[in-house]
């Protein structure tokens, strides 16, 4: 049997915030083929250094994982936007930094779970939220090119969320930031794809959305 594995935050653990709907678990095993499994790890509000320890949750029996995790990152880093800065060149030195350590840190997190020998996907973090900022949407890029590069040296697929999740209604009105159940639906219909087309055996990058 097929087990797939959702690790990360509250884009995959969005049951909070689709109250009586079905969350993105729930629509990913109803988009599985017949026989499969599909397990929840991921927790609302973990940032990369927390999937060390969710690695220790997996099932024996995984055979696939799919990885959501950065976005608690950038937003946790969105406050230095509003740091005072005398140049644009010292705001992007600025933004450069904080890229940097989290390159350093998904990298590494990239490392353990991989170490695990299971076929893996990484998701890039959305960008179309309604409530955020043009600022913080160039800065989020920087976010974005770290997981889209560390996808592409591994060898490893990458489901693209700026692409999937571009519509308003795919935003949770509980909290503008979490995915709604149109959007989860879609970010389920991404994934389930992914699994059935993409020849992990490869060990190339593919971008599915």
């Amino acid at each position: 049997m097929s087990h797939v594995v959702l690790l990360g935050d509250s884009i995959f653990d969005n049951a909070a915030y689709v109250p009586d709907r079905p969350p993105v678990i729930e629509q990913v095993r109803r988009g599985l083929p017949l026989g499969w499994k599909a397990t929840l790890v991921a927790v609302d509000g973990h940032m990369v250094e927390d999937i060390s320890t969710q690695l220790g949750r997996v099932p024996g029996t995984a055979t696939h994982l799919i990885l959501n995790v950065g976005g608690n990152d950038a937003l946790s880093a969105s406050s230095l936007l509003r740091e005072p800065v005398a140049t644009v060149g010292d705001a992007l030195t600025t933004i450069a930094e904080a890229i940097s350590e989290f390159r350093t840190a998904y990298i590494e997190m990239l490392r353990l779970v991989l170490n695990l020998g299971k076929p893996t996907c990484v998701c890039t973090i959305y960008d179309a939220v309604p409530v955020i900022s043009g600022a913080e949407r160039a800065a989020l890029a920087g976010f974005n090119d770290v997981i889209s590069r560390a996808a592409v040296t591994a060898g490893v697929p990458v489901v693209e969320l700026r692409v999937v999740c571009n519509s308003a209604d795919d935003y949770s009105p509980l909290s503008p930031i979490e995915p709604s159940v149109t959007g989860g639906a879609k970010i389920a219909d991404a994934i389930c794809r992914m699994l059935a087309a993409h020849d992990f055996t490869t060990r190339r990058t593919a971008v599915w959305v």
